[in-house]
């Protein structure tokens, strides 16, 4: 039984105008460490540029693996939720929102479910060129095999598929948070539901460069 491995990391910490800094650079090249001893096939990040940095960074580790940007994994609110949905500390968060402004949001969420939330198809036996415009072709047809592929993306994003991959009700995305370059591994097979096989590890981040992301406090 073939398994795809998504591995989703959100991006390095970054400035007010979304730009990496110098410790979100640290934060992806050692994601990059990490990820550089599994067969990955490709890296796929978000279109914004906090996303785009940290993918290349991590990429550096990855020699050949290709890089490609996906539409998908931008950064949206996936499901906005009803006023019974949702927690007296999201309240004003959603403020405004009304079925034209969460329309899109809804249908980027579809869209990534749709494209990465599944088992591998039908696919080569040969990897992808490395590219960093274009997305990796197929070249020869006909194998199952396991995929291994990095998403580089947002909170939000990984927050959906967390809670897609549990079946939990669609408010569920709501307090899933994920610290800067946080690892979280869901694998899909046909025929079973998804196993998230952990969420939000910074195992490899030292203790000064965890916990970027998240609110002030205490942490472990």
């Amino acid at each position: 039984m073939t398994t795809r491995h998504l591995y989703l990391a959100r991006h390095g910490a970054a400035d007010a105008f979304g730009k990496l800094t110098g410790i979100g650079h640290q934060q992806a090249s050692l994601l990059g460490e990490r990820l550089a001893g599994l067969p990955v096939d490709a890296v796929w990040h978000s279109p914004l540029p906090r996303a785009v940095a940290s993918a290349h960074e991590l990429a550096r580790h990855l020699p050949n693996v290709p890089v490609a940007e996906a539409a998908e994994l931008v950064d949206h609110v996936p499901y906005v939720p009803n006023a019974a949905e949702t927690p007296p500390s999201w309240a004003g968060f959603f403020d405004g929102y009304d079925d034209a402004e969460a329309a899109p949001g809804q249908r980027l969420a579809e869209a990534l479910v749709a494209r990465f939330a599944k088992a591998p198809e039908t696919t080569t036996t040969k990897a992808p060129e490395a590219t960093t415009t274009k997305a990796p072709e197929a070249t020869t047809k006909g194998t199952q095999r396991d995929t291994h592929e990095v998403l580089v993306t947002h909170a939000y994003p990984i927050a959906w598929l967390v809670r897609h991959a549990l079946d939990a009700p669609p408010s569920r995305w709501l307090g899933l948070n994920s610290a800067n370059t946080a690892l979280t591994v869901i694998e899909y097979r046909n025929g079973l539901p998804p196993t998230i096989v952990m969420f939000n590890d910074m195992s490899h981040l030292p203790a000064g460069l965890r916990w970027t992301g998240f609110p002030e406090g205490i942490r472990p």
